[in-house]
């Protein structure tokens, strides 16, 4: 299944009642990444008194959140939120908080948090991540250039190539193909099979 993912990292800034929010976004790929990714901009703004983050691994496989101190429930919930009504996986947003003075109240709070994390969502520039699936295809050689051909039209890759009586391609091709290369392997009767 394909997703949205970012494509690098953004920050964008946001002052309420004196506060200033500033939302950090990236790609991670796995909660590690994610933590690494926090203690980085903790590193940058050590000043700040919170820095409230949330994350979406996969296409919503995984997800994790943290109010770093503020009231429960009125920052991580609301980022998480924010990255849920998104459809982008692979994403973290940190919100760094610098307190101006007046308190916001609880939702003051997640109003704010939720902006700051829709600021800098809506900056951030995403694309389309499309699942693959790998295969192994065996074709006489007066096939092998009309299944290329083919795979190369439908976004596929050939990772290798093996010549023997035959021609064996190990392949990359999306997910959504899978049914059409069958069709053409099918058509110069090749055979093709799933690897892991």
């Amino acid at each position: 299944m394909s997703y949205s993912v970012p494509q690098g990292s953004c920050e964008r800034e946001l002052e309420i009642k004196k506060s200033r929010f500033i939302g950090f976004a990236t790609k991670v790929s796995n909660r590690d990444d994610a933590l690494a990714q926090v203690a980085a901009v903790k590193v940058r703004y050590p000043d700040a008194r919170h820095h409230c983050w949330a994350y979406v691994l996969g296409n919503s496989e995984s997800a994790a959140m943290n109010d770093d101190g503020e009231p429960s429930g009125t920052a991580g919930k609301p980022i998480l939120n924010v990255l849920q009504h998104k459809g982008i996986g692979d994403v973290l947003v940190v919100v760094t908080r610098y307190f101006g003075g007046i308190k916001l109240g609880a939702g003051g709070l997640v109003r704010a948090y939720s902006q700051a994390t829709e600021l800098v969502m809506s900056a951030l520039s995403v694309e389309k991540l499309v699942a693959k699936v790998q295969l192994t295809l065996q074709c006489d050689f007066a096939a092998e250039q009309p299944i290329r051909h083919f795979i190369g039209l439908h976004q596929g890759e050939v990772n290798g190539v093996d010549y023997s009586s035959q021609v064996t391609l190990s392949i990359e091709i999306p997910e959504q193909h899978v049914v059409d290369i069958a069709q053409i392997c099918e058509r110069f009767n090749a055979r093709l099979q799933q690897t892991d």
